[in-house]
């Protein structure tokens, strides 16, 4: 009896396609993240409302606001007093003025603690004001019921 030489060969796939794919569907996914969350801050614990509603569409050049139970504000990472509020407002009314845009065109969304006092806010959306914005926002948690 003769033997044969049988083909031995190993056969590979080549990965490069589905890995080059797998990236792809990663930095899709990641563009579709909701970055809306970032403008969070944990200190700030929302009042609850039964009026609040998630916005239904993006806001036009949103600037955040925290407003702290200490009288304070929180933009863009810094904490400042309302009397100091104003530069910063100056900063970005400039930077939009800067894209083409009015400052009147900006969305402050202002971001209250429970315990904040309603002259704290109030005296922040008249700084605002005085820096030109004229678009206010404020946010709450909506409260749901079950």
């Amino acid at each position: 009896m003769k033997l044969s030489k049988v083909n031995t060969q190993i056969t590979e796939m080549d990965m490069t396609p589905m890995i080059d794919m797998t990236f792809q569907l990663i930095a899709f996914f990641m563009m579709l993240i909701n970055f809306s969350e970032g403008d969070r801050n944990e200190r700030i614990k929302l009042p609850s409302s039964e009026l609040a509603k998630p916005a239904v569409a993006p806001l036009d050049s949103p600037i955040t606001l925290h407003v702290t139970d200490e009288d304070s504000v929180i933009i863009g990472g810094q904490e400042v007093s309302v009397e100091g509020l104003k530069p910063f407002l100056d900063r970005e009314a400039s930077v939009l003025t800067m894209r083409g845009k009015a400052p009147s065109t900006a969305t402050i969304i202002i971001r209250g603690d429970v315990d904040a006092k309603t002259i704290t806010v109030q005296d922040v959306i008249k700084t605002c004001q005085l820096a030109k914005f004229e678009r206010f926002v404020l946010r709450a948690k909506e409260e749901r019921g079950y």
